[in-house]
């Protein structure tokens, strides 16, 4: 962050300041007691398992400038750090957030979405900081407590933060609206991620149009021109809209032709079409990377220098990362799943331009609640038209894929009660020049196939 004076701090945090230097300058806040650095501020968060006041002792003798606490100990040193005695340690962090990008004043794009957000978020990052420095929410710090986090880290210089919004509970991208204030947003899709806790795919739409309803009216919106609720976002914004997608959109990609190095396609920006490459695998991550150069080509940057740097583009790991192991092109998208995700990935790896053999293994995916069965029975019949060598699963809740993949034609499935065995059984039949897809909610831990392979 900006080097700023603890009683600035304070004072957004609604805090009183004991037993410290108001005027000292800081640059750094964190909540993680075993991170804390030399002249640092931490925030001492409470939740229902853990309580950081108890650290507060070894915050304070590993230097750190202050602490923002709702209680205080009189066991605590009175010298050397700071006190910022406030209510509420959470809301305190975001109040402070909050002002702070006030007082900042960098832009904020808000992006948002139930599939491909942090994909998004690295490749709009990419692109927009081709025209102002740009600092990106670290891999998906996406919540109540990641977004205020990622907004204190924007630095001395940093004009741009992109910051990924998430939510699992209906009412949550409201209060990270607030917070962030963003002058931009992108929506990637409507899907059924969370469908648990919000009940039905229109609920889910509706939650994520809170994000682009709440940017100003000399902002800019991208949304998904493939998909069916961008019509009704749209009348919520007060923005300008633009839409971005795979052949329809203001900006749009055509001409895909995919290899296992990435895909190479057209982009459309309203009449002017560029060559593009993207070293990334999958159709959905072209329209992903649509939906970024939607937002940079808004903001003024040329169409020729977008393209270019597409063709350098990274993504935070285990989404659709490949990685050759023993001649075996493993495609790693094991950091979460849903249904459109897990549908995104199959189709990807039954896309390949490849002889060999194509063999998804696929875990489980969390927080579908009643529609659990009927969506991991769902992806499983999906595989099973895609023409794959072969479907295995790990774990009780994925057999349902495995078994609805065998019933809808699939001849080779099998599920196994752990990464061990699943992956004793690839060995035994996996080549040089197979593809095998590895997905599933983070819960599944579907990366955990990859270390019985390159420890070999």
């Amino acid at each position: 962050m900006k080097p700023i004076a603890l009683q600035t701090l304070a004072d957004f945090a609604d805090g009183t300041l004991h037993h410290g230097d108001g005027t000292r300058l800081v640059t750094q806040v964190t909540t993680d007691s075993r991170k804390v650095g030399h002249g640092e501020v931490f925030v001492a968060l409470v939740g229902d398992r853990f309580d950081a006041h108890d650290f507060i002792p070894q915050v304070m003798a590993a230097g750190a400038a202050a602490v923002v606490v709702s209680r205080r100990d009189s066991a605590w040193p009175t010298s050397g750090c700071a006190v910022i005695e406030v209510k509420d340690t959470l809301l305190a962090l975001q109040d402070m957030a909050r002002g702070y990008r006030a007082w900042h004043q960098p832009m904020i794009i808000g992006l948002t979405g139930s599939n491909g957000k942090t994909s998004t978020k690295d490749l709009t990052a990419l692109i927009m900081g081709l025209r102002v420095q740009t600092r990106a929410t670290f891999g998906n710090l996406n919540n109540h407590i990641g977004v205020p986090l990622t907004l204190l880290s924007l630095g001395e210089g940093d004009e741009c933060g992109v910051v990924e919004m998430g939510m699992n509970h209906p009412g949550e991208l409201k209060v990270l609206a607030d917070i962030a204030l963003p002058d931009a947003a992108i929506v990637t899709n409507v899907g059924l991620a969370h469908i648990e806790y919000m009940g039905s795919r229109d609920a889910i739409g509706w939650e994520k149009a809170t994000v682009p309803a709440n940017v100003h009216a000399e902002g800019v919106v991208v949304l998904n021109a493939n998909d069916p609720y961008t019509p009704l976002i749209s009348r919520h914004c007060q923005a300008t809209v633009f839409t971005a997608g795979t052949g329809a959109g203001d900006v749009h990609a055509f001409d895909l032709r995919a290899s296992g190095e990435g895909t190479r396609f057209k982009l459309d920006f309203a009449g002017e079409i560029v060559e593009t490459f993207l070293p990334i695998m999958g159709d959905h991550m072209v329209g992903n990377a649509a939906l970024a150069a939607c937002m940079g080509w808004a903001h003024g940057i040329a169409p020729t220098d977008i393209a270019a740097a597409f063709s350098s583009a990274k993504l935070t790991g285990g989404r659709m990362e490949t990685k050759l192991v023993q001649g075996i092109l493993f495609i790693d998208d094991s950091y979460n799943a849903n249904p459109d995700s897990m549908r995104a990935g199959l189709g990807t790896l039954a896309a390949l331009n490849s002889a060999g053999q194509k063999i998804a293994v696929l875990g489980r995916m969390g927080e579908l609640g009643p529609h659990a069965v009927a969506e991991h029975q769902g992806v499983g019949q999906f595989a099973a038209g895609l023409g794959l060598t072969a479907l295995f699963t790990v774990g009780e809740e994925a057999a349902q894929i495995s078994s609805a993949a065998q019933s809808a034609g699939l001849a080779t499935t099998l599920n196994f009660p752990t990464h061990e065995a699943c992956a004793a059984h690839l060995k035994q039949m996996l080549q040089p020049g197979d593809a095998v897809l590895l997905k599933g909610s983070r819960s599944a831990g579907m990366e955990k196939i990859l270390p019985h392979f390159q420890t070999v």
